[in-house]
């Protein structure tokens, strides 16, 4: 389970990414209140979040880092709107957290295959078992 500490960092990644082209949709910002508030963050801690971002922290067990990646492509996806720099940068995030390179690239092209790009989780999940291995 994610301190505390964590969710906010959490949050904070997901609403940066939301602001990467200068405006949070509508759509976005209840994709992101329903992430807070499965993570036990209130509404009010949450909006906070909006002024004032909260200190990095770098989740540790893979799994938790791969969740997060989802997290950050259902978001790219929320708005039904996809542009090449936020491809580029969800690639770069997923570089930064460590995952393969080649896993990511994956993810990134077969989401292509699925209504409104929402790639499952257990299809997530067997693209980086297999880089894994």
């Amino acid at each position: 389970m994610n301190t505390r500490e964590e969710k906010l960092s959490i949050l904070s990644e997901l609403i940066a990414f939301a602001r990467a082209d200068e405006v949070v949709k509508v759509s976005e910002y209840k994709f992101l209140l329903e992430i807070a508030t499965q993570l036990g963050i209130d509404k009010e801690t949450f909006d906070t979040l909006f002024q004032q971002k909260a200190d990095k922290v770098i989740l540790k067990p893979q799994s938790e880092r791969i969740v997060q990646f989802h997290r950050l492509l259902l978001l790219m996806n929320v708005d039904r709107e996809q542009h090449r720099s936020e491809l580029r940068r969800l690639h770069t995030i997923g570089l930064r957290m460590g995952l393969p390179p080649s896993a990511i690239d994956q993810v990134l092209a077969v989401m292509h295959q699925y209504p409104d790009n929402i790639v499952p989780a257990e299809v997530l999940i067997n693209i980086f078992k297999a880089h894994y291995n």
